[in-house]
């Protein structure tokens, strides 16, 4: 390969640059794990993120490594990737995750990295490289998994009306601030799982191309592993509060029930996801359950406006994403 045992600091910085990468995916992507937990008031900001990283740190030995396969070999043909397009794939997902978060908008840092890995590699040999069932079934997901997790976040809020219709108000609401509990942890553990083997994927890409790692090998170091369900960890305690008051508030009001019922819904969303090995948006999945929830109650308790400005950002981060890529491959292969 042209880049094959690539400058050491070069490879240094790119591997500094995707962690970097996964820090601000799980302080972007916190909203997902703690937006209703703390909305319903059943966790205080601080002791939500502490669980939720607990939770995706404990991903690690709970889900196999299909989805960093797929970002690592399955969205192009590892053999055209070279540190310039690691460098714009990254530059690309960073800044729609900064612009993203600055204003408030639940947006995939998922689809944000393929975004730009389909970038900068179509800026360096065009379509060919990129291998089509591998984007097809991510951009598959981009409709059925926040349409799973509106699914399943409505008929649990059905179910739970319909099981506990002669309780009390008062006593429901007790025994759910408690189950609540354990579907926060449950999301958050899916949220681990499914998000942080994306770097994982992005690094084991890297390490192939520049001849630091086989191609053959059936996993990546587990050095990548540790360093990126680490920093996800670590990015989800910092928290992005500007989107956790639009999940938690702004879609719809959320009681202890409907964030029970959004949590399970979204967290069978993304196991399922993670053992197909299928990278998924966690956004977008707890976006469509909370919505779920919210119809399930009454059409006109969620607030349609502010759903369709989210909707509108998931269809902009890929192409944006990939603009961002293709303009910074072009800047760092003319540099370097």
């Amino acid at each position: 390969m042209a880049t094959m045992h690539a400058n050491l600091w070069m490879v240094v910085m790119l591997i500094v640059l995707a962690i970097l990468f996964d820090f601000m995916n799980g302080f972007h992507d916190a909203a997902n794990s703690i937006a209703t937990v703390v909305s319903t008031g059943v966790l205080r900001p601080g002791q939500a993120v502490v669980m939720a990283a607990f939770f995706n740190l404990l991903a690690i030995g709970v889900f196999h490594l299909g989805v960093a396969a797929t970002v690592g070999k399955g969205i192009a043909d590892p053999s055209i990737i070279d540190i310039h397009v690691v460098f714009g794939a990254l530059i690309g997902a960073i800044a729609w995750d900064i612009l993203t978060w600055y204003y408030g908008l639940p947006t995939s840092s998922s689809h944000a990295l393929i975004g730009g890995i389909v970038g900068a590699v179509m800026a360096k040999a065009g379509t060919g490289p990129l291998i089509a069932s591998g984007l097809f079934k991510t951009v598959a997901f981009i409709f059925i998994s926040p349409l799973e997790g509106f699914v399943l976040g409505a008929l649990m809020m059905v179910a739970v009306a319909w099981i506990f219709r002669h309780f009390s108000p008062s006593r429901v609401d007790r025994w759910f601030r408690r189950l609540q509990l354990v579907s926060a942890a449950a999301y958050s553990l899916g949220h681990g799982g499914n998000d942080a083997q994306k770097t994982i994927g992005l690094i084991w890409m890297l390490l192939i191309t520049t001849g630091y790692t086989s191609a053959q090998a059936p996993e990546p170091p587990m050095w990548t592993i540790i360093a990126c369900y680490t920093a996800m960890g670590l990015g989800t305690m910092f928290g992005g509060w500007r989107i956790v008051k639009t999940m938690g508030q702004k879609i719809t009001k959320l009681k202890p029930v409907g964030g029970f019922c959004a949590e399970t819904g979204g967290a069978l969303t993304l196991f399922t996801a993670t053992l197909l090995g299928i990278p998924v948006s966690t956004t977008h999945t707890i976006t469509g359950a909370i919505v779920g929830v919210g119809s399930a109650q009454r059409a006109s308790a969620v607030r349609w406006g502010v759903a369709g400005s989210i909707v509108w950002a998931w269809i902009f981060t890929i192409p944006a994403a990939a603009i961002v890529a293709a303009l910074a491959y072009w800047v760092s292969a003319w540099i370097f």
